[in-house]
């Protein structure tokens, strides 16, 4: 037998292995009357385990470990320091308040704190889009050039994209967001400990020795000309943890599907704990030893190393976990996207007593042919992780500015607010594709301060309502 013929069949062995393990552990469950609760937030049942896994595995896929590898820089592990604080701030400021008010969508505390459904309808749709536009082609290409660089195969992205899309689905639809987060736990302690060996196996291939690599490979200060300047740790990066942590359904609806909030809060520690310890040297150091072996290869550097550390019966199962970390991470956004078009959309404006899983399942295929179509666009990025983040930031400071003012303040029109977010998405696009004068993190803190000024001022102004604090909503 063929060294790639072990290779694929112990992929396909491991693959099978997680789906059948994932259906044993879901069969037992018996559904829940609410299909919103049941299909969307797991009928509040995740133990601390299945949170803190589903957490863990739903942001840490292809586009974290190939793109933050690709830059094959030590500065990128920030992202992953910085995450710490946006759990701790999802655990202490935001669940409480989403436990609080027993919602289903982040989106639905909007509707509670403004007394209006517009703006929930509205910020839903800039989630969908950042989500349907940005995340799922975003997931399918980096995984498919994962794919592509350790097996050495011949397809072409396009067909190992239609194949991650078609599984994911399947997951999202017949599964809901119990199986999602069930399937990323079990995914996830696999591609822990694989990453972790290919750390070692990644610094021992160069005997340990990070002689040669060039000194900014190396820093964890960047300078102004890096991908990621110290000083930006100091405004934007805060407020990017916070949105990304605190109010991104695809993040939160894992931590609301506990069965209360102390539960909820124990898992999103202990991914704090995992984001702490476990994920930063994945995601930097076999990018720099790559730059060592091969120079400067981008994104094909982490899918080079792995093919290269690896033995062939390792590279199988190696490719089962990234396989599943994209499937977890495509179908945790799909089922996400479903939740806020059928709670926040469909059943306010379409059908209220729609029929959840054929609508869950006619979404879900829109938005998989949306995804699909995109990966040829994403195939053409220099970077695939900075083009992510700098796209969101055109969503991610105008959606949090809602947040922030809907929490601090009281008697807010949802007018101001709407207009604020308009204003925002303006502004930063104008930041990015006419004059750029800062780092596109320091844009991002100038847009969420511009955002809250604005809804404050027309709220007062146009609306006439008086600024006055809410104290003791927030806490």
């Amino acid at each position: 037998m063929s060294a790639q013929a072990i290779q694929v069949l112990v992929f396909f062995g491991i693959t099978a292995l997680i789906a059948f393990a994932t259906y044993l552990k879901c069969a037992g469950h018996a559904r829940s009357s609410d299909s919103n609760k049941e299909y969307f937030l797991a009928s509040g049942g995740l133990s601390w385990m299945f949170v803190a896994g589903s957490i863990t595995l739903t942001n840490l896929s292809t586009d974290q470990l190939i793109g933050m590898n690709g830059n094959q820089m030590a500065l990128l592990a920030w992202w992953e320091f910085a995450a710490v604080i946006g759990l701790i701030i999802l655990a202490k400021v935001f669940l409480p308040v989403y436990y609080k008010n027993n919602c289903t969508t982040t989106t639905e505390l909007l509707e509670k704190r403004y007394g209006d459904k517009n703006i929930r309808a509205v910020i839903a749709a800039l989630f969908l889009l950042g989500n349907v536009f940005i995340f799922l082609p975003a997931v399918l290409y980096s995984g498919s050039l994962f794919m592509k660089s350790l097996f050495g195969t011949e397809l072409s992205l396009m067909f190992l994209a239609v194949c991650f899309a078609l599984v994911g689905a399947c997951y999202a639809v017949f599964g809901g967001l119990r199986a999602v987060a069930v399937s990323d736990t079990y995914s996830g302690i696999l591609l822990l400990g694989m990453g972790m060996l290919i750390v070692y196996l990644a610094v021992a291939a160069i005997d340990f020795d990070f002689t040669g690599i060039p000194k900014e490979r190396l820093t964890m200060i960047g300078g102004d000309d890096s991908p990621l300047p110290w000083h930006v740790l100091l405004t934007g990066m805060i407020f990017i943890q916070a949105f990304y942590w605190g109010t991104n359904q695809t993040i939160t609806q894992r931590a609301m599907a506990a069965p209360n909030l102390k539960e909820a809060q124990k898992g999103v520690f202990s991914a704090a704990l995992i984001r702490l310890l476990i994920v930063p040297p994945m995601i930097v150091i076999p990018g720099i030893v790559s730059y060592k072996l091969y120079g400067d290869i981008g994104d094909a550097a982490y899918g080079t190393i792995a093919a290269d550390v690896l033995p062939v019966w390792l590279s199988g199962v190696f490719a089962a976990a990234i396989a599943a970390a994209v499937l977890t991470t495509f179908n945790s956004i799909l089922n996400s996207s479903a939740a806020l078009y059928c709670c926040d959309i469909h059943e306010a404006y379409v059908n209220k007593d729609a029929n959840v899983g054929k609508l869950n399942a006619i979404i879900t295929v829109i938005f998989v042919s949306i995804a699909l179509a995109l990966v040829p666009v994403y195939a053409t990025q220099e970077s695939i992780i900075n083009i992510v983040q700098e796209l969101y930031g055109l969503l991610s400071m105008p959606i949090l500015s809602t947040f922030i003012v809907g929490l601090l303040f009281k008697d807010v029109d949802a007018r101001a607010a709407i207009i604020a977010v308009i204003f925002g998405t303006l502004l930063y696009a104008f930041f990015v594709f006419v004059w750029a004068p800062f780092h596109y993190i320091h844009m991002m803190c100038i847009t969420l301060f511009a955002c809250v000024g604005m809804a404050l001022a027309i709220n007062r102004l146009v609306f006439g309502n008086k600024l006055a604090f809410a104290r003791q909503q927030t806490a």
